[in-house]
């Protein structure tokens, strides 16, 4: 079960003007259940992604990396899971490449108009001809109501699809916000996360939105991690319709920030949600490291105990093993850590001070506060003004049976 993290409500998710979707049962991987979505965006759209930095990327994060430097309006996102097309070489970029075609094709656009993403086992094979014949039906079904049904159909090992709308009032104009992701294992982003599309009716140039998204994108999906694995698939969109009656933003100005600001509540939502679904989880944990040289320097401790399966483990059986904290900061790759300067908190309680046993602090407390499927750790590490934050899970018995049942 997600920690903390409900079903959404149909109700509550916002219809973007300019943007349609549909989904379709195609039968790439199992029967009886959807696994192919299409998103069509109205002409005048605009388009921008960050991709995985896996060296062994994926075809399709190739082609739609290309077509998108291709630069012009896109128009249409293909997405199917049950096949990452992933490991599968010049074959696979020519698979992705001919679902772009046939679907351009019927929707009378270019075919580097179409942008494809895939999920799911890595070096399969893409079922082009089952997609292509899905198109049809899938094109049928588009409506501007179907983010929700489209939040189910990317769906792999998540336990729950991720959706949520904001909006923001730019010269008196509301200006929707709504997005969905997908992603529950191989956590560990280094642009996103697994898949994530957002939607906007927001009037934005393409500069502006390439800003927009690197800036967002490093405060909310840059900061989580479920196993330490970066994904070869990981994509994350941002689409723009253009069709808000605002002012167009050309620079950042107060616009601009709140465009962000409904933005990232958007992107942050769904990349902690990410984490709530993470495989196996049972908590939620949220790692604050301060007073670092730099940023970076904190995301790299932050994300060395994230990523310690000691530490996660001991998270899991509530286990207030805490010295495993400490000894996973040291293995951060950092210079000249002086841990005599080091305070660390679980949750409230100070349980390591000045890198020593803090005076006040038991085992008793300590498993107490363990227990909690929500928990909070701060590190003090008095080196500079710097702070940074990392959201991840624990490491359970359900997390190995998942990964060890995968392709089963």
């Amino acid at each position: 079960m997600p920690v903390n993290l409900t079903q959404p409500n149909k109700k509550n998710i916002l219809s973007i003007p300019g943007i349609v979707l549909g989904t379709f049962e195609a039968g790439i991987k199992y029967s009886n259940r959807k696994d192919l979505t299409l998103i069509l965006l109205d002409e005048g759209s605009v388009v921008v992604g960050v991709f995985t930095k896996n060296q062994f990327m994926a075809a399709p994060v190739k082609v739609a990396k290309n077509y998108l430097s291709d630069g012009g309006n896109k128009r249409a996102l293909l997405i199917n899971t049950g096949s990452a097309n992933a490991g599968t070489g010049e074959a696979g970029i020519n698979n992705a490449k001919q679902t772009c075609q046939a679907l351009a094709k019927r929707l009378n656009i270019s075919e580097n108009q179409v942008l494809p993403f895939s999920t799911g086992v890595i070096m399969t094979d893409l079922p082009v001809g089952k997609i292509v014949n899905s198109l049809g039906p899938l094109i049928t079904n588009l409506d501007p109501n179907n983010w929700l049904d489209a939040a189910i159909a990317i769906m792999t090992t998540d336990t729950i699809p991720k959706a949520i709308s904001s909006s923001a009032i730019i010269e008196e104009n509301e200006v929707k916000v709504t997005g969905i992701s997908k992603g529950s294992g191989m956590i560990n982003p280094n642009m996103a996360t697994m898949l994530a599309f957002i939607g906007t009716d927001a009037n934005i140039n393409e500069a502006m939105l390439k800003e927009m998204i690197q800036e967002v994108t490093d405060e909310s999906f840059n900061k989580i991690t479920v196993d330490g694995d970066t994904s070869t698939n990981d994509s994350f969109i941002i689409m723009a319709t253009n069709q808000s009656k605002h002012s167009e933003i050309k620079e950042k100005n107060q616009s601009y920030k709140m465009l962000k600001e409904a933005i990232l509540d958007v992107a942050s939502f769904l990349s902690k949600a990410i984490v709530r679904d993470g495989e196996g989880a049972t908590k939620f944990i949220e790692i604050n490291v301060e007073q670092g040289i730099d940023e970076q320097e904190c995301q790299k401790v932050a994300k060395s105990i994230a990523n310690s399966p000691l530490v996660k483990t001991a998270f899991f059986a509530s286990d207030p093993n805490l010295g495993r904290i400490m000894a996973a900061i040291g293995n951060a790759p950092i210079a000249n850590i002086d841990v005599s300067l080091i305070d660390i908190y679980l949750n409230d309680i100070l349980f390591a001070q000045q890198g020593f046993v803090a005076p006040s602090y038991s085992d008793l407390i300590g498993k107490e506060e363990m227990r909690k499927d929500e928990i909070c750790l701060k590190i003090i590490m008095r080196r500079g003004d710097s702070n940074s934050t990392v959201w991840t899970s624990d490491l359970s018995y359900d997390y190995v049976k998942i990964n060890a049942e995968y392709r089963t």
